[in-house]
């Protein structure tokens, strides 16, 4: 059945995935993406075991309540919100463990993240793999470690500096294409 709904392509779930921008080498490369985001109305929460092979997964649950950038109002949102960022982390964890993909990464800007799932498998920052700026950001999971092609970080902290917006959390959240790139040659 995967043959005739994937056209033989291997299955790569993008989950939380918001522009796409970290699975797109795959999609680029003739793999079956499948970009899941609540911006988009799909809610990964609600996501069943799949009857087919999920090869591999990728998951950037949002960092809203959860990145060290906003550890300044972690006491005024409350728990709610916690308990809302980490709904969003056990649902990609839970979607990892019964799909069981040939590899599979979460990433996270730093925070408290490691308070919940320990320390990450690999930090990067995107002036390692080619995009001239920093954002420290952990990546979790079962994956070959994509080889540095480092660059001074000339625009600094670009991200943290960006101005108030409405597409503005969106802008924090795209995944540096070098760093995309990097990852699926590190796991094609």
């Amino acid at each position: 059945m995967q043959k005739e709904i994937f056209n033989g392509s291997k299955v790569i779930w993008d989950l939380c995935g918001g522009s796409g921008a970290w699975s797109r080498p795959y999609d680029q490369a003739g793999y079956f993406v499948q970009v899941m985001d609540l911006a988009d109305g799909q809610d990964v929460r609600l996501l069943e075991k799949p009857d087919f092979e999920v090869y591999g997964i990728l998951a950037a649950p949002d960092c809203t309540h959860l990145a060290g950038s906003g550890a300044r109002w972690w006491a005024e949102k409350g728990d709610e919100a916690l308990l809302e960022a980490l709904s969003l982390v056990d649902a990609c964890l839970r979607l990892i463990h019964v799909c069981k993909p040939q590899f599979w990464a979460l990433e996270n800007p730093v925070g408290r993240l490691t308070s919940y799932l320990g320390k990450p498998r690999h930090y990067f920052d995107p002036c390692d793999y080619g995009d001239p700026y920093t954002k420290k950001t952990g990546l979790w999971g079962d994956f070959n470690i994509p080889e540095k092609n480092g660059v001074e970080p000339i625009e600094g902290s670009k991200m943290h500096l960006l101005p108030p917006s409405e597409d503005r959390k969106a802008l924090r959240s795209i995944t540096p294409p070098g760093f995309a790139r990097a990852f699926f040659e590190a796991n094609p």
